[in-house]
């Protein structure tokens, strides 16, 4: 029995609220867990390399929307979350959970550069009796080829003396009905001894139900399955979208009648590409993982290849539209309305907005945009402010091309100042104007 009695003395810490944790990386998934960790009794530290965001989240300012700025503050007065950068507090807590990006590289292929990082800088200060949770999305195997083989080289017994779990994180930004709190939990360990605490923990922490699997293959192999459920399924609507173009058929339409059947039928929604951190790339984690094991995963690579050219459609589409007033892409004024990679958030990640962007200043297009949530842009290529949507910068475009769905947009006055829209989302809908041209229905 003494081998067990790290897990029980853990548990005890854990089901006390006394617990430790420090969660590394205070991004969108980590600062909202640390805060709801705060806020259900626990002693957090949060570790993250930027300095602006640890100063930021000592002073109890918020930076992350999904988060209520007076929660942040509260749980930062009531000296239950703090920040650093010094990787020697690991050496004082229970419980270490790491919420730090998993990007590709410009061949698609995993970089778990980060986890890695994080995980050497940790191993020094790790201690019998503490609780390590991964909540990166990463391809199955993650946890046990990279984090396990670090922790033993150290000389424990995970699943004895340490704990080692991967729960995916299921953050969606800008959702009004499920935050971190409220969302369920999977969870798989690489013992039952470890999914026994970490299940443990997210018990104490979130009101959405906690679901153990058998193994972190299996919670790592879920949170890729949800995200290529959707890409699968977005980049079928982009390619019916093309087709009902040709057809004169309104794809918005179709969906909208397709929607009435009560069972059998989720509704997706065509647009031009695929933004934030998570659809767009993790699909292709295990489509890298998948040629360790001699198989292609073609339906994730047929998807990637839909959606990744519908910036160029929806360029094509512009400089046609141009074309039927006698304009030239070239030169022309061009409005995006939109930045943000989704509606009614300041998250540029992965935005296909950028993307059209890029496209359409290479061939020279005059470029401006609006979006109430982003008021400048630097990224590399582009650099530009916000405009204001008055009547009278909308008059002065060739080309007003909405490319985010943002709700808190009077599409009325853009239909009534712009001579030409060209609406990749539907925002217009319910509009009639023969000025708006939408994707998926092509020109009257």
């Amino acid at each position: 029995m003494d081998q067990y009695v790290p897990a029980e003395e853990l548990l005890q810490k854990i089901e006390g609220h006394r617990a430790q944790v420090a969660v590394i990386g205070l991004g969108y998934v980590g600062l909202p867990l640390a805060v709801e960790k705060a806020k259900a009794g626990f002693t957090v530290v949060g570790l993250d390399r930027n300095a602006n965001r640890v100063a930021m989240v000592n002073r109890g300012e918020n930076y992350i929307p999904d988060i209520l700025a007076y929660e942040l503050a509260e749980v930062v007065k009531a000296k239950k979350l703090r920040a650093t950068q010094d990787f020697s507090v690991i050496s004082d807590v229970d419980v270490i959970t790491i919420c730090v990006p998993t990007p590709l590289d410009k061949n698609k292929q995993p970089d778990t550069s980060y986890i890695e990082g994080v995980v050497e800088q940790s191993i020094p200060f790790i201690h019998k009796g503490q609780l390590i949770v991964l909540e990166s999305t990463t391809y199955p195997g993650t946890t046990e080829e990279v984090i396990l083989p670090r922790i033993e080289s150290r000389g424990f017994k995970v699943g004895q003396d340490v704990f080692l779990a991967f729960s995916p994180e299921r953050v969606d930004p800008g959702n009004k009905r499920y935050k971190t709190k409220n969302t369920p939990k999977v969870v798989g360990g690489v013992t039952p001894e470890c999914t026994k605490v970490a299940t443990a923990l997210y018990e104490q922490v979130l009101e959405g139900k906690v679901f153990p699997v058998s193994s972190p293959r299996v919670a790592e192999m879920t949170k890729l399955l949800e995200n290529i459920f959707r890409i699968v399924n977005i980049s079928l609507m982009n390619e019916l979208a093309l087709l009902c173009e040709k057809m004169k058929i309104d794809i918005w339409e179709v969906i909208e009648a397709a929607k009435t059947k009560p069972f059998g039928y989720m509704p997706f929604y065509p647009g031009p590409g695929l933004g934030g951190h998570c659809i767009p790339l993790d699909p292709f984690y295990l489509a890298w993982k998948a040629k360790e094991y001699d198989f292609t995963t073609r339906f994730i690579e047929l998807a990637g290849e839909i959606n990744d050219g519908m910036p160029y459609h929806v360029v094509e589409q512009a400089m046609e539209l141009l074309n039927t007033k006698g304009k030239s892409l070239n030169g022309s004024k061009v409005m995006l309305l939109g930045m943000a990679y989704k509606r009614d958030i300041d998250d540029l990640r992965e935005s296909p907005a950028l993307k059209v962007a890029r496209l359409l200043a290479e061939r020279g297009a005059e470029l401006s945009y609006h979006d109430p949530y982003i008021p400048k842009i630097d990224v590399p290529g582009l650099q530009f402010e916000s405009i204001p949507l008055t009547p009278a910068n909308l008059a002065t475009q060739d080309l007003v091309i909405i490319t985010t769905g943002h709700t808190n947009v009077d599409y009325q006055q853009v239909v009534e100042n712009a001579p030409l829209i060209f609406d990749t989302r539907n925002a217009t809908r319910g509009i009639d104007s023969p000025k708006i041209i939408r994707l998926g229905v092509g020109p009257s």
